[in-house]
């Protein structure tokens, strides 16, 4: 079996890099179960130790128990997202409980957890230094927090519950995925495509003609759907496409995620519960920065106490402005933002469109790279060499000055129909140090950006422009990782404090000292006009106080979901639009439900932390601060937030490494300030 199958060889790829070439969906079910059965001979090998336990034979063993699996998993789950067929589908739900069973084998090893348990006790006699002490403080809390703490019958019970949510989770992602492709709405008069930018036409048009058909397609992905809602003037067209959005897996169908909502949140409840916990949320936000459901809740509460009087004159200004561009009736979900972005050209005279010519994806792929030689010092180079799961991936070596290759990057631009929506990095293998040699990370940036046509390249919107600093804040923290441990490396620290590198490079979007580095037009070359960024710049705060009551509403939604104390029995729509409605300041749509699809907490790891982008954003405008009272590009402050924060990962406590880097506790008025809202 070794010899024949590729993830139990090893690999002599460039970087040891995964030979996707080479692996096949059934492949990973035997590599898995091969893996496992190493793992826990490694296992038995820690437990049968006669020396007395201690940090080295037991907690740094246990770090490094299963490596093979570590090697092999990312590999499936990763290319289950970015790159699935059905196989791989199928693939993922044979695994996925098996591996779920292992991990409560080590979690309820009762004889592991006492040895864990000895040096935990007598940890403040041992020497450790403060990486080893938190490594050993989350390996203990573990083990609690994985039910080593409960009776027999209840360990029972608890294998059960995490094997059925990992089961679920997987078939919620699917669902999701499934509905957003099965989706199509098929124009032939171009009459209907009034409003509609150049750009988004030929998008469609060649979309239609890839699926052989004649007119124009679009589709429930966002470099489709986003603009189509923003540029339609046929409001029953928004009012359609806008719909289907909104009702993906709840139409009654195979795909239905109602049921998965209700036991997915119910199976949370009885886990936490038999941890004596009161809710999921009491238990998740236990190793957060904020610590408990009610703080958490202070928090979003005061955050729209700040930003619902902006949020209201939003409202207000679109509506009326509707109104004296002839719109009658009620202002609906599906005109927001077409009205918005009328009102939005009209004001600042830009808008996304006039923006995209000046935003190649080719140049901004460059400026992105070249903000990070910037600020830290890094060069890329593609390698060619590198093997890629798709053949659109491409892959970077990531050079450090003075240190050599420090990691690999790959790129991953487009949506395909075996990729889930939205944007996210993640990585094919994690940094950590192995004999004091520092193991260079493998991370990878999943987009679903506007594809190019036959009449132009692939030019982005400001909004996708964004996206890719975010996702490349998430990269940093990943790639320029120093720490001596895999389980603390990179993004592996507090879930509300994840964002921080992220949202942090977010700002430079709308700095126009560096927009004005790069930004030139696709055809002419002509530089960015600098009335252009102005205006960009002026448009910063541009109905901020809707948007950020929006994402506050997606918040309040996760913490009621979260601190249920009994199964939720009753309609999902119903629970969904009383928890939001705080927030909410447009009315609900007829048959929409946004729990159904709303992967981020019933299939990703935000369940009891979507807040944490707005608490990061408290944090990332406190640190921008800094920046832009020493220059947004003033490698004194890069160096300490790459010292302080990108290079530690979760080898210090978060509140630690933000005030080293920016000298006190961290200040919400930078926030309130750069949103635009007065304090009330």
């Amino acid at each position: 079996m070794t010899t024949e199958n590729p993830l139990l060889q090893e690999w002599s790829t460039p970087f040891a890099i995964p030979p996707f070439e080479k692996i096949r969906p059934e492949h990973f079910k035997p590599a898995v179960e091969e893996a496992i059965s190493l793992a826990r001979k490694e296992i038995d090998h820690i437990v049968s130790d006669q020396a007395e336990p201690d940090f080295r034979n037991t907690v740094e063993a246990l770090e490094h128990a299963g490596s093979l699996l570590n090697r092999i998993t990312p590999v499936l789950f990763n290319l289950n997202s970015s790159d699935t067929t059905p196989e791989l589908q199928e693939a993922a739900r044979e695994v996925s409980p098996v591996l779920t069973a292992f991990s409560n084998d080590i979690s309820l090893n009762p004889a592991l957890f006492a040895r864990v348990k000895s040096i935990y006790e007598k940890r403040d006699s041992l020497g450790l230094n403060k990486e080893e002490m938190i490594l050993l403080d989350r390996k203990y809390k573990n083990f609690i927090r994985g039910g080593a703490g409960l009776a027999d019958a209840e360990q029972e019970r608890f294998r059960a519950i995490t094997v059925e949510l990992s089961t679920l989770s997987l078939k919620f992602e699917e669902n999701v995925l499934a509905e957003t492709n099965d989706y199509t709405l098929h124009l032939k008069d171009e009459d209907d495509l009034s409003g509609l930018p150049e750009g988004v036409r030929e998008a469609a048009e060649a979309l239609a003609r890839e699926k052989g058909r004649e007119g124009w397609l679009f589709t429930l992905h966002a470099p489709s759907f986003v603009p189509f809602m923003q540029y339609a003037d046929r409001r029953d067209l928004r009012e359609k496409i806008f719909r289907a959005y909104s009702c993906r897996a709840f139409r009654g169908n195979e795909h239905d995620n109602r049921e998965l909502v209700s036991r997915i949140t119910e199976l949370r409840l009885e886990m936490a519960r038999m941890l004596g916990y009161a809710n999921y949320a009491a238990y998740a936000l236990e190793e957060r920065m904020a610590s408990t459901p009610e703080e958490v809740n202070t928090f979003l509460r005061n955050l729209l106490e700040a930003s619902s009087p902006a949020g209201k004159r939003d409202l207000k200004d679109i509506e009326e402005y509707a109104r004296q561009h002839g719109f009658e009736g009620k202002l609906e979900r599906w005109d927001w933002a077409y009205w918005s972005e009328k009102l939005r050209m009209e004001r600042f005279s830009i808008d996304d469109e006039a923006l995209r010519p000046y935003m190649p994806l080719d140049k901004v792929r460059q400026a992105v790279l070249g903000l990070a030689t910037r600020l830290y010092g890094l060069s890329f180079r593609e390698n060619r060499s590198i093997p890629v799961y798709n053949d659109e991936v491409s892959a970077f070596e990531v050079h450090d000055a003075g240190r050599g290759i420090i990691a690999i990057i790959m790129l991953d631009f487009h949506p395909r129909k075996g990729k889930s929506g939205g944007a996210w990095m993640t990585g094919f293998r994690e940094q950590w140090k192995e004999d004091g040699r520092r193991i260079i990370p493998v991370v990878s940036l999943v987009m679903n950006f506007t594809r190019p046509t036959p009449a132009r390249p692939s030019l982005l919107s400001h909004s996708e422009m964004n996206t890719f600093l975010h996702e490349f804040g998430h990269a940093l923290h990943g790639m320029l990782s120093d720490c001596t441990y895999e389980s603390l490396s990179g993004t592996n620290v507090k879930r509300d404090f994840v964002e921080l590198p992220s949202q942090l490079m977010e700002n430079w979007a709308w700095e126009k000292e560096w927009l004005d580095t790069w930004a030139a037009h696709y055809q002419t070359g002509e530089k960015i006009p600098v009335e252009m960024l102005h205006k960009l710049r002026d448009s910063l705060t541009y109905n901020e106080g809707y948007a950020c009551m929006r994402q506050l509403s997606f918040g309040l939604l996760d913490m009621a979901w979260h601190t249920l104390e009994e199964p939720h029995a009753g309609d999902i729509v119903t629970f969904e639009r009383s928890a939001m409605s705080p927030a909410e300041l447009l009315p609900a749509a007829d048959g929409a439900c946004m729990s159904v699809s709303f992967a981020h907490l019933f299939a990703g790891g935000y369940a009891a932390g979507y807040y944490g982008y707005k608490w990061a954003e408290v944090l990332d405008a406190d640190a921008f601060s800094l920046f832009r009272e020493r220059g947004i590009f003033d490698n004194e402050t890069a160096g300490s937030f790459r010292h302080n924060i990108l290079e530690k990962g979760g080898s210090s406590e978060p509140e630690e490494l933000f005030r080293l880097f920016r000298g006190r506790e961290p200040s919400i008025e930078p926030l309130i300030e750069r949103s635009g809202f007065r304090k009330t």
